[in-house]
């Protein structure tokens, strides 16, 4: 099986094509190198992939036939990645989202229908 059809089918990417993309980007390793959206996956590689700051790291049990749900997945790949990095992207979440304005993006639920009060809809 293909690499991109793999990623998608194991819902790491929501499309074949951002998947095929983040190849061409160099955001997925299999068996620490980098590889075409072409490149054929087996059971036991181990597929590596780019979320700033780390590389999630994730190997292969069972090849899907088709794109499945979210339940599934965990009975086609395992998730090998070390704890100190998972720890290492929580902090950079944390930093990312303390770094952010209260009030600022996008309109919470309340504050939209608070808007929608005073504009009379």
């Amino acid at each position: 099986m293909r690499i991109d059809k793999f990623l998608w089918c194991i819902r790491l990417f929501k499309s074949r094509s951002l998947a095929t993309e983040a190849c061409q980007k160099d955001r997925i390793k299999l068996n620490d190198r980098e590889v075409k959206p072409s490149a054929e996956v087996n059971i036991g590689d181990r597929v590596a992939l780019r979320e700033p700051p780390i590389w999630r790291v994730f190997e292969i049990v069972q090849l899907p036939s088709t794109r499945m749900g979210a339940k599934l997945v965990p009975e086609h790949m395992k998730e090998v990645t070390p704890w100190e990095d998972l720890e290492k992207q929580e902090i950079a979440r944390k930093v990312k989202a303390d770094s952010r304005d209260p009030g600022t993006g996008r309109p919470t639920k309340q504050d939209r229908r608070a808007m929608e009060r005073y504009k009379g809809e």
